[in-house]
């Protein structure tokens, strides 16, 4: 049990015992999805949050002319949901997919809240991943709004290497707000 990717994530910020971490399990549900399928339409209502145990995942939204706006990649030990229809219980304005075959853990509201109020150390742990989260989208706007493509780029292979090797290179353009070419050019400078 103390090999779990989701105790081992918990643990970075909260301690559990044994038990602890066994009624914290019981309030997920493994899932499993293959590369390609949608697990969030827009329209639809985003019953889960969901925590990557295995694969990788993405948000993203389609303009009204059809061009792709990714919003965030989810890979192994991240958390993933159009966090506003989950958490207002309202339709999702976003899409959630998946780029590889992915194995993840669904957190309904409920179960976050039962768990945030019958265990204190796991309010404390969802306050802490949210704030951090937050922190990191900040950091990304102001990267956005601050940084050439190129910085906005290097930003993005330092902080998450692996990424570009297991994202098609026009989903890495569409979340860095670049073109196809541009990012050819930069791939190539950073070499």
């Amino acid at each position: 049990m103390k090999s779990h990717p989701l105790r081992r994530q918990i643990e970075e910020i909260v301690k559990l015992s044994d038990d602890e971490f066994v009624f914290v399990l019981e309030h997920f549900r493994p899932k499993t999805f293959k590369k390609h399928q949608i697990v969030l339409h827009e329209g639809d209502y985003a019953h889960f949050d969901y925590f990557v145990v295995e694969g990788l995942m993405r948000v993203s939204r389609l303009d009204l002319d059809g061009k792709d706006h990714i919003l965030q990649f989810g890979m192994e030990n991240w958390w993933i949901t159009d966090a506003e229809a989950f958490h207002r219980k309202s339709k999702s304005t976003l899409i959630v997919d998946c780029l590889e075959d992915t194995k993840a853990l669904a957190l309904s509201l409920e179960n976050k809240e039962k768990l945030s109020r019958e265990l204190f150390k796991m309010q404390s742990f969802f306050l802490k991943k949210t704030t951090n989260g937050y922190i990191a989208l900040q950091k990304r706007i102001l990267c956005f709004l601050s940084s050439n493509a190129h910085e906005r780029y290097h930003n993005l292979t330092t902080l998450y290497p692996g990424l570009i090797q297991r994202v098609p290179k026009s989903m890495i353009a569409s979340y860095l707000g670049v073109t196809r070419e541009t990012l050819s050019r930069l791939s190539k400078a950073d070499t």
